[in-house]
C-alpha cells in the first residue's frame, strides 16, 4: 500500500465513506470503553489486573474496558467463544455441519444467528464470574441482588451492543467488524503505554529499551511472514472434449497456509488457562482440602515455568486441533477428483487425501511451534528486559491479531481499487 493509493483511497467518495463509517464506529466502542460501572476503585482495579496475567491480556483485547469495568467490560469476547464452540460442535452434530458447511450463504447465515443466540447466556455467565472474582478479592464491595441484575444485563447488553456494531462495520465498512473492533481495543492501550514508558523513564534502562523496540522490529516481520507463507501444492485438470470445445487441460495450485488456524489456537489456550484459575480464586480462603487444592491450583498458574510450559503445549495441540475441524483433505481430494483435478505423480482418491494429509502435517508442525513461541515471547522480553509496557508488539494474541486485521483489511482496499480500475477500463 503506498502512498499512491493511499491518496486513491480519500479521493474515491465510497471507500472514503466506508473509512470514515468504520473510524465513527471506533470512536463509539471507545466512548462506551470509558464509560465505567459506579462504585469502581480505579486504581485497585488497574493494580489487579496488572498483576494478572490472564486477566491483563484479557483486558488488553478489551481496551481497558475491562479494568475500568465499564459497560463495555467483556469486549466481543462471549461472541467469540460462543462462535467456536458452535464450529467445535459441527464435530460431533452432523446437522450443523451439514448447515455450515453445506447449505451456502443461508446456513451460514443461521449458522451466525446461533453464535449470536448462545452469545447472550455466554457473556452474562461471563460476567458473573468477574464481578464474583472482584469480590473475593476485595477490589470491590459486595452487591445485593439487584444491583447485580442490573450490573450483568449492562456488560450483556454492552456485548451485544458491540457485536451489532461490529456487523455493521462488515456491512458498511471495510474489513472483519468483530476483528476490527479487537483491533481497536488493542491499538488503544498504545498511547497509554507510550505515556507509562515516559512517566517511569530511567536512563539506565535505555539500551534494554532499545534492544526491546529492535527485537519487536524482527518479530513483527516474523508474523506476518509466517501470516502470508503458504506451500503450494501443484494441481492439474485433465482435457474434457464437449461437442466442438475443449475443457481443462490446465495448471494450477491448491495453497495450504503454514498456519490456517490464525489466532484462534491461542484464543482456545487462553480458555482453558483462564477457566481453572478463575474456578480456584472462588475457593482459595475456604480452608480445608478443597481450599488447600485452589491454592495449590493457583500456585501453580502464578509460577512462570508452569504457566509458559502449559500455555506453550496447549496452542501447538489446539493448532493441529482447529485445523483438523476447519480443512478435511478427503473432502478436498474428494472435490479434485469430481472436477477432474488431480496432483501429478498422485493417484485420485484416497492416495491424494494422504499426501494432503502428509503436507498439511509438516507444514502445521512449523506453525504450531511459531504459534507457541509467539504465545510465550511477551512473558520472556519481559522477564530478559525489565519492559512491562507495549507487550504486544512482542507477541502473543494481540500482535497475530493486529497483524491479521491490518492485512485482511489492505487486502480488501486494494480489491476494491482493482474492482474500480476494472470499471474504468
Amino acid at each position: 500500500m503506498n502512498w499512491k493509493n493511499i491518496i486513491r483511497i480519500f479521493q474515491i467518495r465510497d471507500l472514503r465513506n466506508k473509512l470514515l463509517f468504520v473510524l465513527g464506529i471506533f470512536l463509539v466502542f471507545r466512548l462506551m470503553a470509558n464509560i465505567p460501572i459506579p462504585s469502581i476503585d480505579a486504581e485497585k482495579l488497574q493494580a489487579f489486573f496488572g498483576g494478572n496475567q490472564l486477566l491483563g491480556l484479557l483486558n488488553l483485547f478489551t481496551g481497558g474496558a475491562l479494568d475500568n469495568l465499564s459497560i463495555a467490560m467483556l469486549g466481543v469476547g462471549p461472541y467469540i467463544t460462543a462462535t467456536i464452540i458452535l464450529q467445535l460442535l459441527t464435530m460431533i452434530f452432523p446437522a450443523l455441519n451439514k448447515m455450515y458447511k453445506e447449505e451456502g450463504e443461508a446456513g451460514r447465515q443461521k449458522f451466525n444467528q446461533y453464535g449470536r443466540l448462545l452469545s447472550v447466556p455466554f457473556a452474562f455467565v461471563q460476567g458473573y464470574g468477574l464481578l464474583t472474582l472482584l469480590v473475593r478479592q476485595q477490589i470491590i464491595e459486595p452487591l445485593a441482588f439487584l444491583p447485580t441484575i442490573a450490573v450483568l444485563l449492562t456488560v450483556t447488553a454492552g456485548t451485544i451492543f458491540l457485536m451489532w456494531l461490529g456487523e455493521l462495520i462488515s456491512e458498511k465498512g471495510i474489513g472483519n467488524g468483530v476483528s476490527l473492533i479487537i483491533f481497536a481495543g488493542i491499538v488503544a492501550e498504545f498511547p497509554t503505554s507510550i505515556r507509562q514508558l515516559f512517566l517511569a523513564w530511567d536512563p539506565s534502562k535505555l539500551l534494554p529499551t532499545v534492544a526491546f523496540f529492535v527485537m519487536a522490529l524482527f518479530i513483527i516481520a516474523a508474523v506476518v511472514f509466517i501470516t502470508e507463507a503458504r506451500r503450494n501444492v501443484p494441481v492439474s485438470y485433465a482435457k474434457r472434449v464437449r461437442g466442438n470445445r475443449v475443457y481443462g487441460g490446465v495448471s494450477t495450485y491448491l495453497p495450504l497456509q503454514l498456519n490456517p488456524a490464525g489466532v484462534i489456537p491461542i484464543i482456545f489456550a487462553l480458555s482453558i488457562l483462564t477457566f481453572p484459575s478463575m474456578i480456584a480464586s472462588f475457593f482459595a480462603g475456604s480452608g480445608g482440602l478443597v481450599g488447600n487444592i485452589a491454592n495449590s491450583i493457583q500456585n501453580f498458574f502464578l509460577n512462570p515455568w508452569s504457566y509458559g510450559i502449559l500455555y506453550f503445549l496447549l496452542v501447538a495441540m489446539f493448532t493441529f486441533f482447529y485445523t483438523a475441524v476447519t480443512f478435511d483433505p478427503k473432502a478436498v481430494a474428494t472435490n479434485l477428483q469430481k472436477s477432474g483435478g488431480f496432483i501429478p505423480g498422485v493417484r485420485p482418491g484416497i492416495s491424494t487425501s494422504s499426501f494432503l494429509s502428509y503436507i498439511l502435517n509438516r507444514i502445521l508442525l512449523v506453525g504450531a511451534l511459531f504459534l507457541g513461541t509467539i504465545a510465550v515471547l511477551p512473558s520472556v522480553i519481559q522477564g530478559s528486559t525489565g519492559i512491562q509496557t507495549f507487550q504486544f508488539l512482542v507477541g502473543g494474541a494481540a500482535l497475530l491479531i493486529v497483524v491479521n486485521v491490518v492485512l485482511d483489511t489492505i487486502r480488501q482496499i486494494r480489491s476494491q481499487l482493482q474492482m474500480r480500475d476494472y470499471d474504468s477500463f
